[in-house]
């Protein structure tokens, strides 16, 4: 069966700092007319990083939700930039830590239904300390939360960040595999 919808044509609505807007006319599978609404982002990358302190968890006031939130460091990547780069940047701009040859578990889509985002989540061990230099006007609180205590965090709700939940659980299962 069938399942690509072509574009026929892309109708920009908005072009921003970080998003563009779009209202696509589309062609359904059938053959038959459709509009999708479309929020490019250029992507970000995240990095859970281990430290003997325990992992590095930022709180941030994410404007959108009107919340504090806990979550790794992340950030928006760079039109081109290489998202292992990125996520190594914003982790010494959130919490001053440096480390060498991130691995990369995985690359998600937070929300595949209207947005074109990606995000490439990393995991650093043994990650060093250093100077924290955040972005102009960036405020945030770094914490190093034992992993035990991370992973309460997220069951009881504390932690609501999609990255961070999927970094955690990928943490969670690769030590009860290692146990």
């Amino acid at each position: 069966m069938e399942l690509t919808e072509t574009p026929v044509k892309k109708n920009y609505i908005y072009r921003g700092k970080i998003i563009n807007v779009r209202c696509d006319d589309a062609r359904l599978p059938d053959g038959r007319p459709c509009k999708r609404e479309v929020v490019e982002h250029p992507g970000g990358a995240a990095i859970v990083a281990v430290t003997e302190g325990g992992i590095a968890l930022v709180r941030q006031f994410r404007y959108a939700y009107g919340e504090v939130l806990w979550e790794i460091p992340a950030g928006k990547l760079e039109r081109g930039e290489d998202p292992q780069a990125a996520a190594l940047r914003e982790l010494g701009e959130e919490t001053g830590l440096t480390a060498e040859r991130p691995e990369l578990l995985f690359i998600v889509y937070p929300t595949p239904g209207y947005t074109d985002e990606k995000i490439y989540i990393y995991r650093a061990e043994n990650a060093k300390s250093g100077a924290m230099h955040p972005d102009e006007g960036e405020f945030l609180d770094v914490r190093y939360v034992p992993l035990e205590e991370a992973f309460a965090m997220a069951a009881d709700g504390r932690i609501r960040d999609a990255k961070t939940l999927i970094a955690l659980q990928y943490l969670q299962t690769s030590k009860s595999d290692k146990e």
